[in-house]
């Protein structure tokens, strides 16, 4: 029985100064000396690939031109002169910098319009740096909606990780903002989104929960209304379209059933502090809701050790194996019974 195709992936190197090269390169080089699994394809800028490529992969050549690309024994680099001239500098925040990381995903979308690549992987951005470069920002999924114009509202992340995957209605904004701007609709289209993801992952008749605003969604409205305006009527449009919806219940309740496929996370910490908790450093985050698959890790830039060597690339290797098709660490089978 022959292998299964091996699937190109383009890897963009995320914020060049912070620790994503490094585990970029770390996570490649570990790719290339496989057998199977998924080819990645560095995107980026080469000072800062070649640098870490000389202290994490030196036996393995670096190959640029794409007809020189091959399945193992080297290093995939698709180079962009992104960053100017001086401007690598490990560790340091820099407007530059953030400007580089937002051409990295340019060129990796353009590799997947050319049919040179099948899915995307950013690894960590800085919010900051980005912002500093005068270029609107508030993560990757965002960005991804920006560049394939798709609206905001119908992209969401979706973290996977500790055997859970839970998909935000909000994202990267004030607490109150983010309360203020939450919809039915918007609910209701981050569960779709997580429906057709899992749907085309292959797990069977997904079933979605739905995290409540308030301490056990609102107990009948003794601890406020809101749920009743939000939660439950996104829980009964997902019911209305067909999507087998549970909830609102509180987070709590909801994740220790752990009977969910996946969960939707109405503001950011409500989804992300279970999944860092259970995976700190193996989590993907998946941009959902796009025409690409795309996804960057749970994890930031990491500047205070960025450029000492010391970074893990678990989270690369393992949104690599994610996008490739493969289970992996991060089981995308059917839920787990429940214990």
């Amino acid at each position: 029985m022959s292998a299964a195709p091996r699937r190109r992936i383009a890897l963009t190197i995320g914020d060049p100064n912070g620790i994503g090269p490094e585990i970029a390169v770390k996570a490649a080089a570990l790719a290339a000396r496989r057998p199977d699994g998924p080819v990645p394809v560095l995107v980026g800028d080469p000072v800062p690939v070649r640098h870490y490529a000389a202290r994490h992969a030196a036996d393995l050549p670096i190959r640029e031109a794409p007809a020189a690309w091959q399945d193992r024994g080297g290093l995939n680099l698709a180079p962009l002169e992104a960053l100017p001239e001086g401007a690598f500098r490990p560790g340091k925040v820099t407007p530059e910098a953030g400007a580089a990381t937002v051409a990295y995903v340019r060129e990796a979308l353009a590799l997947l319009d050319a049919g040179e690549a099948a899915a995307i992987i950013g690894c960590p951005h800085s919010e900051t740096a980005v912002a500093a470069a005068g270029i609107p920002f508030s993560g990757y999924p965002g960005l991804v909606a920006d560049l394939t114009g798709v609206p905001h509202d119908e992209v969401f992340m979706m973290l996977v990780g500790g055997g859970l995957r839970i998909v935000h209605a909000t994202l990267h904004e004030r607490l109150q903002t983010a309360l203020e701007r939450v919809t039915p609709e918007l609910v209701a289209a981050a569960g779709q989104a997580a429906h057709r993801v899992l749907t085309a992952w292959g797990v069977p008749d997904p079933r979605i929960g739905v995290f409540g605003l308030n301490p056990h969604a609102g107990e009948g409205g003794l601890f406020g209304i809101e749920d009743a305006r939000v939660t439950e009527p996104a829980v009964a449009a997902l019911r209305q379209a067909g999507i087998r919806a549970e909830g609102p219940a509180g987070a709590d309740v909801l994740l220790a059933s752990r009977a969910m496929d996946a969960y939707v996370a109405i503001y950011h910490d409500q989804g992300h502090i279970p999944i860092k908790l259970l995976a700190p450093r193996r989590a993907s985050a998946l941009s959902i809701g796009a025409k690409v698959l795309f996804s960057s890790v749970g994890h930031g830039s990491a500047f205070d050790i960025a450029g000492q060597g010391v970074a893990d690339p678990g989270a690369v290797t393992a949104t690599l194996e994610l996008l490739h098709g493969g289970k992996g660490a991060h089981d995308l089978s059917p839920r787990p019974p429940v214990p």
